[in-house]
C-alpha cells in the first residue's frame, strides 16, 4: 500500500508534501507531483500538510479519481526507483491522465 496525488494537485504544485517527506519519495513532474509507490513507507506526513487535500492512501483514493492510481504508479515505469527525488530534480514529463487535463485552476 501506498500513498496517492489526484487530481487537486495538478498545476498546483506547492510541495509542502516534499518538504515532510522523511524518504524523498515525491518527485515533480511538469504539472504535478508523485510519489513513488516502491519508496514510499506508508508514515503519512505528506497527507496533513498539502493545501488542496490532493494526497490519499490509495485504498481511500475517492473513486473520481481513481486513475490517479495508475498515474502515480506508471510515472515510474521508464525512470524506475532512483532512491530519491532530490536525486533527480524535476521530470520533464507527467503521465498521459494529466497530460490530457486542461489548465486546472482557471475559470
Amino acid at each position: 500500500m501506498t500513498y496517492v496525488i489526484a487530481q487537486p494537485c495538478v498545476d498546483v504544485l506547492d510541495k509542502a508534501c516534499i518538504e515532510e517527506c522523511p524518504v524523498d519519495c515525491i518527485y515533480e513532474g511538469k504539472r504535478m507531483l508523485y510519489i513513488h509507490p516502491d519508496e514510499c513507507v506508508d508514515c503519512g506526513a505528506c497527507e496533513p500538510v498539502c493545501p488542496v487535500e490532493a494526497i490519499y492512501y490509495e485504498d481511500d483514493l475517492p473513486e473520481q479519481w481513481s486513475d490517479f492510481y495508475k498515474a502515480n504508479v506508471e510515472f515510474f515505469d521508464e525512470l524506475g526507483s532512483p532512491g530519491g527525488a532530490s536525486k533527480v530534480g524535476q521530470i520533464d514529463k507527467d503521465h498521459a491522465v494529466v497530460a490530457a487535463l486542461p489548465p486546472q485552476g482557471e475559470e
